[in-house]
């Protein structure tokens, strides 16, 4: 095998480390993940979680909020109009991002779960009030969302 490596070109013998049980010197080794670089994010300002998970991960490069569903610090579901709704998930994604040491400034990318699209250009309005800088954003529809709401919105922020 030694003097086939040193027949190919450098580069052919770089492929060997993706080579299961390859007889190369060197061999792809997958690192385990560093799970200090991942803190849960928990605050007091915005919904307690509904299940077995964090309201944010932060890791060194990023903020992965989970949903944050219209409902105030107590977990309690705000009614009213979808402008109002849309505000209480914002102010829970607010809290948590600020909890991380974050902000709503610095989302990069949004998700915004609704149970009819037809409230899509009053949320939207809303919206815009609240993130000015226009980071990448989807909006689906959905049949179904937790508690029973009709709204939903998760983020990426940079922290």
């Amino acid at each position: 095998m030694a003097t086939l490596l040193i027949a190919l070109p450098r580069t052919s013998r770089n492929l060997c480390n993706f080579v299961p049980r390859s007889p190369c010197k060197r061999s792809l080794r997958v690192q385990p993940r560093n799970r200090s670089a991942m803190m849960p994010i928990l605050t007091k300002n915005a919904m307690p979680p509904v299940g077995p998970y964090s309201q944010a991960i932060k890791t060194p490069h990023a903020i992965y909020c989970s949903g944050q569903l219209p409902a105030d610090a107590k977990g309690n579901i705000i009614e009213g109009t979808m402008s109002q709704r849309t505000e209480a998930c914002l102010k829970g994604l607010a809290a948590v991002l600020a909890e991380a040491g974050s902000s709503l400034d610095k989302i990069v990318k949004a998700q915004i779960f609704l149970t009819d699209m037809r409230d899509f250009a009053e949320m939207n309005a809303e919206y815009e009030k609240w993130i000015k800088h226009k980071p990448a954003r989807s909006c689906v529809a959905v049949k179904q969302l937790p508690k029973g709401v009709d709204i939903e919105i998760e983020c990426v922020a940079l922290p």
